[in-house]
């Protein structure tokens, strides 16, 4: 890994942006943990990033199809790219819903 992806990995770390949602009520946000995953995704720890918040990883596809789409003028784009929202969003509910019941059963 070079110095400067580790510079830019340890800027990162140093100016997370706090939640304002978990400050005020003590509870997760349905994105809590995006930016730690983003982190431990640029460290190269693929599985651990998955844990943290399992909807980094598409929704980075998502934005990747979505920046061709506008590019190229994909056929059919729209339609797989509100599929894809959907999907994430799925995604983010599903985990935050599991999140707020092993943490309350804890």
């Amino acid at each position: 890994m070079s110095l400067y992806l580790l510079n830019i990995i340890h800027w990162l770390e140093s100016h997370q942006l706090p939640c304002l949602f978990k400050t005020i009520t003590h509870f997760d946000c349905p994105g809590c943990g995006m930016q730690r995953s983003f982190i431990l995704l640029m460290k190269g720890d693929l599985s651990g990033s998955l844990m943290m918040f399992p909807a980094l990883i598409p929704i980075i596809l998502l934005f990747a199809f979505l920046s061709i789409h506008v590019m190229a003028g994909i056929r059919n784009g729209a339609n797989i790219l509100k599929y894809a929202y959907i999907l994430c969003a799925g995604i983010i509910m599903v985990s935050y819903i599991y999140r707020l019941i092993v943490t309350k059963t804890l």
